[in-house]
């Protein structure tokens, strides 16, 4: 264990929760392979928003049969002024 190599890393996570609140930019996912981006959400092992809004994960079954979890970002309602 000569300089803490042999410590699993512990940056490839779920980065946010489902109904939690995101800025644009900001990581929801890193190093995850099962997760796929949706709506507002782009990238392929960093999946990052595109706009602020609310998080929430949907599952859907690709045309090979296995299911994806893909996750999204609701925009949040502009303030009527």
């Amino acid at each position: 264990m000569v300089g803490g190599f042999s410590t699993p890393k512990k940056d490839k996570a779920l980065k946010v929760a489902c109904g939690e609140v995101v800025k644009t930019g900001e990581i929801l996912i890193r190093g995850m392979p099962a997760y796929k981006a949706g709506v507002n959400a782009r990238g392929l092992s960093t999946i990052y928003a595109l706009c602020p809004g609310k998080v929430y994960f949907t599952k859907k079954k690709t045309s090979h049969g296995r299911v994806r979890t893909f996750i999204n970002v609701e925009p949040l309602q502009k303030s009527a002024k």
